[in-house]
């Protein structure tokens, strides 16, 4: 920042500076050559032409410099055929007239003809009455003033454009230095979390960093809780896995005769545990990611067609709105309507039917409806199903994990699974209610 106003400001300066060197040069010099003209209007109205044809000035120039010798101030009328008619401060010197065209207007230049003495001169064709010669006016004066001024100016502005670069130097450092006062004081509030075990930026910091500070607790929040679901998971995981490893444990210390069933038993306990727990980390680090969104008409469909190998003799039927989309990611989603799916028809009594975005008014979630013709769960039992391991119908295979799987993934995506009774088929209901994706 600093490095880029130093440059503008540089910039500026220079543009600036030029412009009005430029400006104020041009004045002065105009001021020179406005009293240039003046005197040569007067040479033009003084002028006449006596009986010899020679020019001769009726009344006397008022400038007392044009009678002192070398003076700096100058004119001369010339005309061909005719002898020079100079001012007293020429002396023994001449102007070279640029003679060959004629001047109805004035005409000024700079010429170099007298050595160390640098001219403005400006020059006009005159036809007097009373005689045909193309007389040439001319004045001079000398630029050693001029230039004199012009340098004067152009170090005056020199200092004072120095100094102002300099203070706006000065000031865009203290503001820059100031400016960013506010980012060093959010470095030293992160340093201090990190020495002293504090979990929040509590600081007074002022309103611009306000929103970075609301985001900084927002993340440390986050991590934390995540931090906390994995020494959670962690804690249910060796919990869940302490039983089945005692129960193998003790059979093989005692030389049980049936130990071999009893390790594929527990075996298979562990690694539906090792399932269980390992699908929950997968949803917390895709949550983490980023923003997720899946297409809830394609999941369906992708399920349907692997359920519908499994149980071909039930009629599984789809509607709603097939372009609702959630912030959750494909996979997971697929795991959560696999297992509802599956569960519907597995337990209910040959029909299933998927309704998505049952309740479009809500702008927030998408509500997918999934219902079968089966017997259904007593409002009694609706809570504890939800357990790991509950299984209300133990004479059909499986784990009793598939609907707190898909509570746990759901609730990890801010989504919330509810059991109910099926008013079209008569069975059960699961409503399940997951972020909508943002368009």
């Amino acid at each position: 920042m600093m490095l880029i106003a130093a440059g503008w400001i540089t910039i500026l300066l220079l543009v600036g500076g030029l412009t009005l060197d430029r400006t104020l040069t041009g004045l002065v010099t105009r001021n020179l050559d406005d009293q240039l003209g003046y005197m040569l209007t007067a040479m033009v109205a003084s002028a006449e032409v006596d009986s010899a044809g020679e020019v001769f000035f009726n009344r006397p120039l008022g400038d007392q410099r044009f009678l002192e010798p070398n003076s700096g101030l100058y004119w001369q009328i010339s005309g061909p055929g005719h002898d020079d008619f100079p001012s007293r401060s020429l002396w023994d010197r001449s102007l070279k007239v640029r003679a060959g065209h004629f001047d109805n207007e004035p005409h000024i230049y700079d010429s170099n003809q007298f050595a160390g003495e640098p001219l403005r001169m400006m020059e006009r064709s005159i036809i007097l009455p009373g005689s045909d010669t193309k007389w040439w006016f001319v004045v001079a004066a000398s630029r050693k003033e001029l230039d004199a001024q012009i340098r004067r100016n152009r170090l005056i502005l020199v200092w004072s454009f120095i100094v102002l670069g300099a203070g706006l130097f000065l000031m865009a450092g203290i503001q820059t230095w100031y400016g960013l006062g506010p980012l060093r004081r959010v470095r030293m509030a992160i340093k201090r979390l990190r020495t002293t075990g504090a979990n929040r930026v509590t600081d007074p910091l002022p309103l611009e960093v306000q929103p970075l500070v609301e985001e900084l607790n927002g993340l440390l929040a986050h991590a934390e809780r995540q931090a906390e679901e994995a020494r959670m998971h962690a804690g249910n995981l060796a919990h869940a896995l302490k039983t089945p490893l005692t129960v193998v444990m003790n059979a093989a210390t005692a030389r049980a005769p049936d130990l071999g069933d009893t390790v594929i038993r527990e075996a298979a306990v562990m690694r539906r545990q090792v399932d269980h727990h390992l699908a929950r980390a997968r949803a917390v680090g895709r949550r983490a990611v980023g923003q997720s969104r899946a297409i809830v008409a394609e999941s369906v469909e992708a399920v349907l067609r692997a359920v519908t190998r499994l149980y071909d003799r039930t009629r599984f039927d789809l509607d709603g709105d097939r372009t609702a989309a959630v912030a959750v990611e494909r996979q997971d989603l697929d795991e959560i309507l696999g297992n509802l799916i599956e569960n519907a028809a597995k337990y209910g009594g040959g029909s299933v039917f998927v309704t998505i975005d049952a309740v479009p008014e809500d702008p927030a979630t998408c509500e997918i409806w999934v219902e079968d013709d089966g017997t259904g769960i007593p409002e009694a039992e609706r809570t504890r199903i939800f357990d790991r391991g509950a299984r209300l119908d133990t004479g059909k295979p499986g784990t009793g994990l598939g609907l707190a799987i898909v509570r746990d993934v759901a609730e990890i995506y801010g989504g919330t699974v509810e059991l109910g009774e099926s008013e079209d088929l008569g069975g059960l209901i699961v409503r399940l209610r997951l972020p909508r994706a943002a368009v």
